[in-house]
């Protein structure tokens, strides 16, 4: 039975699962946009849309104790201070005026070789004012 289980285990030990999901994150973070199966996309979508819930508290708070507590815990997903640097200043504050839904999932096809079905996880672009 799959009752209360959140996460698909991917077919792998969590500490591979972990690094996985993390690097599917700063790549998102880093490039805009991954291609990767559905599943991987799926599980790596929930880590981008925690971290960035974070970001846009810490680019909002006046609290500089509040901020650097809310950074810290972004970059122990990264271990990259720029990379955090670049979320919280940068990515953040471009959906300030949004609750959460800043990731989306779509599906671009199967592939080649072995026929997974590819996702397309990328980050909603917001309107330059």
């Amino acid at each position: 039975m799959r009752h209360r289980v959140k996460m698909n285990k991917l077919s792998r030990p969590a500490s591979h699962r972990n690094a996985l999901v993390k690097n599917l994150a700063r790549n998102v973070f880093e490039s805009g946009s991954i291609i990767t199966t559905s599943a991987k996309a799926k599980v790596a979508q929930s880590l981008v849309e925690r971290v960035l819930s974070k970001a846009k508290e810490a680019s909002t708070t006046a609290d500089a104790s509040r901020k650097m507590a809310l950074s810290r815990d972004i970059n122990r997903n990264f271990n990259d201070r720029k990379l955090t640097a670049k979320i919280v200043n940068e990515i953040a504050p471009k959906y300030s005026n949004k609750v959460s839904g800043f990731t989306r999932v779509l599906k671009i096809g199967f592939r080649r070789g072995d026929a997974a079905e590819l996702s397309l996880l990328q980050l909603i672009p917001t309107e330059e004012k």
